[in-house]
C-alpha cells in the first residue's frame, strides 16, 4: 500500500496529575528526519519519542510536538510558616488592644498575608510521565499513519489510471510505427516515378531505402522497455514496502524512452501521442515526490 509523506495525527489525554497533548505532522523529504518539541523540563522525552517512531516511518520530515499541562498543586508540597503566622496574630492582637478596637481576626484574613505559605515542587515520576505521553503518542501515530495511507490510496488510483493511458499510447505507437514505414516507401516510390516517368524503377533500391528508414525510426526496443517499466511500476505501487525512491528512478527511465521515441519518429500522430505520454509521466513524477 502506498503512503503519502504528508500526514497529521493528534491525541489529547487527561490524567489525575496532568493533561497531555501530542501532535505528529510530516512533510516531503528525501530521507527520514525526526525532530521533537517538548517543554524544557521534559527534554528526556525526545529520544524516547524518536525510538517510538523509529521503524514505523521510512521517509519524510517528521515533527512531534508535546504539550504537558500539570494540574495546580499536584506536583508540590505546601507548608504553613507557623512562626510568621504567630507573628502576624500577635502583632494584630497587640494593635487591637492598643487602639481599643474589637478583635475580629479570622483565618481567612491571615491566609491573605504575604509569605505565610511555602510551596516546594516535588520531583515528578519520569516513568509515569513517559507512560502517559507514550499512550497519547501511540494514538496520535496511529491516526498519523492512517492519514498517510488514506492519501496513498488516492495516489494509487491516480497513478494507475495514468499508467493505463500511457500503456494505451505505447500500443498505439507499436501499431502506427510499421504503417509509417509503409507510407514512406509509397511516398518514395511516387517521387521516383515522378522524376523518371515510365522508365523502369529499381524496386530493390526502394526496398533498401525503406529498410534504412525503418531501422532509423524503429522504436521496438523503446516500446518493449516501456511495457517493462509500466509492469514494474504497477508491481511497486501494489507492494507494502516504501517505494518512493524506486518509483522516482523508474519514472526517469520511462521519460527517457518516450523522449527517444519522439526523436526517432517524425510522424505527426506519433509525435502527438509522445507529447501526451510525457504529460502523463510528468504528472506521475509530481505524485511520487510525495510517496514514502
Amino acid at each position: 500500500m502506498l503512503r503519502s509523506m504528508t500526514g497529521f495525527g493528534r491525541e489529547r489525554a487527561e490524567y489525575a496529575e496532568r493533561e497531555v497533548l501530542v501532535e505528529i505532522r510530516s512533510v516531503n523529504h528525501r530521507f527520514y528526519e525526526f525532530s521533537a518539541r517538548t517543554p524544557r523540563a521534559y527534554g528526556y522525552l525526545d529520544e524516547k519519542l524518536k525510538s517510538l517512531l523509529g521503524g514505523k516511518i521510512a521517509r519524510g520530515k517528521v515533527e512531534v510536538a508535546v504539550f504537558i499541562y500539570n494540574k495546580e498543586g499536584v506536583n508540590a508540597n505546601i507548608t504553613v510558616n507557623r512562626e510568621i503566622a504567630h507573628g502576624y496574630i500577635d502583632a494584630l492582637r497587640g494593635a487591637s488592644e492598643e487602639l481599643g478596637v474589637e478583635d475580629d481576626l479570622k483565618l481567612s484574613d491571615i491566609m491573605r498575608l504575604p509569605d505565610l505559605f511555602t510551596v516546594v515542587k516535588t520531583q515528578e515520576d519520569e516513568e509515569q510521565v513517559w507512560e502517559q505521553v507514550k499512550a497519547a503518542a501511540e494514538t496520535a501515530l496511529s491516526r498519523f499513519i492512517e492519514m498517510r495511507e488514506t492519501e496513498g490510496v488516492k495516489m494509487f488510483d491516480d497513478i494507475s489510471s495514468r499508467l493505463d493511458m500511457i500503456e494505451k499510447s505505447v500500443r498505439f505507437v507499436e501499431d502506427r510505427s510499421p504503417k509509417v514505414t509503409d507510407a514512406y516507401r509509397e511516398k518514395l516510390y511516387a517521387k521516383i516515378k515522378e522524376v523518371v516517368g515510365d522508365r523502369n524503377i529499381d524496386d530493390a533500391r526502394i526496398i533498401t531505402e525503406a529498410a534504412i528508414f525503418s531501422e532509423k525510426t524503429a522504436v521496438d526496443e523503446e516500446t518493449v522497455r516501456l511495457h517493462s517499466h509500466i509492469a514494474q511500476f504497477r508491481e511497486l505501487i501494489g507492494s507494502n514496502e516504501p517505494v518512493g525512491r524506486k518509483l522516482d528512478f523508474l519514472v526517469q527511465e520511462m521519460n527517457r524512452e518516450v523522449n527517444t521515441t519522439g526523436s526517432k519518429c517524425s510522424d505527426l500522430d506519433i509525435t502527438k501521442i509522445v507529447v501526451e505520454m510525457k504529460s502523463e509521466i510528468e504528472k506521475i513524477r509530481e505524485q511520487i515526490q510525495n510517496i514514502e
